[in-house]
């Protein structure tokens, strides 16, 4: 062998295997979700010259699977196809309590059981709540599917961020939300570089990170039987800037101080000024992200008469000040990531060793050699 080619199987040698997920296809799943998660993977090669992620789409018997606007796709192959996997998503969209099948749940409850990453988007994460996989884990689905879920699955953690990543579980919400997900694990594993060239393929004017939540429509977790509820926080909302009193708040629908309170703590579980606080510094997050305001301006666009006290709020409630929020830095609470091994296709077997099946060739390497000739190909460089 020459020394040239030599150099080259060396350098081969060190290029971890790219990493193998699962997209699990539920009946009426929603397409832009799925199109959302797996498109960042597909850039994400584009830009490193080389395959980091490879990607599979399941149905329980291979058969083809409609998605919610009535399009049928047909997946890559059934659930029992032997794939070494490093991660199953489970794709969801309308009526997650009709799509899931006793087939998802004992597939899903094997994946787990072979220390496989799981994750859910839109309504997945009700397959795996389903199969008791979510117990004691932050979780994120859509809003719409929100109320529904606490109620059925008491032990998963519900929040509403537009996604969760606690240890070995991945969820998401719906829309472009996986999107993001996906941005921050590719962020993890091969540089905030590589994630923000994405972005820019994507036209993306920024990266939505753990700590935004979902602007829940409050009719919906409301409905129409608290009108006076509804009317105050249309007043909030319209008044950030020069904040109303909680007395005039009061007044203005004709409730007493004491109503008001019990009204927003009956409702949703804060106080009224606690909520008012909320809306003016989320307001707040939004200006420091989107424009070039400067931080005194922004303060004084939220109806903060002092800076320093808008940095203290601020921080309190985000773990992170203001001035660190528009440098793109990260929350004080560093995320919890899960352990496992940096070469994906190795994952825990029995003891006797098995033959590893051929593995199938997934679309990935199609569409890596389809972006040859862009010119944003192998733009990114790697440090491994």
């Amino acid at each position: 062998m020459s020394t040239q080619a030599a150099s080259h199987s060396q350098a081969s040698c060190k290029e971890p295997a790219p990493q193998t997920l699962g997209f699990l296809l539920l009946e009426n799943f929603t397409l832009f979700s799925l199109a959302s998660a797996i498109e960042p993977l597909r850039m994400a090669n584009q830009l490193a010259g080389r395959e980091l992620y490879r990607w599979f789409t399941l149905s329980v018997d291979g058969g083809p699977i409609s998605a919610s606007d009535g399009l049928r796709v047909t997946p890559d192959g059934a659930i029992t196809m032997p794939l070494a996997l490093d991660m199953v998503v489970v794709c969801g969209g309308v009526g997650p309590a009709r799509a899931v099948q006793r087939e998802h749940i004992s597939w899903l409850q094997s994946q787990a059981r072979l220390s496989r990453r799981l994750g859910g988007i839109c309504t997945g994460s009700w397959a795996l709540a389903k199969a008791g996989l979510l117990d004691g884990y932050e979780t994120s689905v859509h809003w719409e599917c929100l109320a529904a879920m606490r109620e059925s699955f008491p032990r998963a953690v519900l929040t509403t961020r537009l996604f969760s990543i606690d240890r070995d579980r991945a969820t998401a919400s719906g829309g472009t939300a996986p999107l993001d997900m996906m941005l921050t694990l590719i962020g993890r594993e091969h540089g905030r570089e590589l994630s923000a060239g994405i972005s820019e393929m994507f036209i993306c004017d920024r990266m939505r990170g753990e700590n935004d939540h979902q602007r829940i429509p409050l009719k919906h977790v409301l409905g129409t039987t608290q009108p006076k509820l509804l009317e105050i926080v249309a007043l909030m909302e319209a008044n950030l800037e020069e904040p109303i009193g909680l007395e005039e708040l009061a007044d203005y629908v004709d409730v007493s101080r004491r109503q008001l309170e019990r009204l927003f703590q009956k409702y949703l579980n804060c106080s009224p000024s606690r909520y008012y606080l909320k809306l003016r510094l989320t307001r707040a997050r939004q200006l420091l992200k989107q424009t070039s305001m400067s931080i005194i301006e922004v303060a004084s666009a939220c109806g903060f008469v002092s800076t320093p006290h808008f940095s203290k709020c601020y921080r309190e409630f985000f773990g992170l000040p203001p001035r660190e929020e528009r440098l793109g830095m990260s929350p004080l609470r560093p995320p919890v990531l899960p352990e496992q091994p940096s070469q994906g296709l190795l994952l825990q077997q029995p003891l006797e060793l098995q033959p590893v099946p051929e593995q199938p060739i997934s679309a990935a390497l199609v569409a890596l050699d389809n972006a040859r000739g862009e010119p944003t190909y192998a733009s990114v460089r790697l440090d491994h």
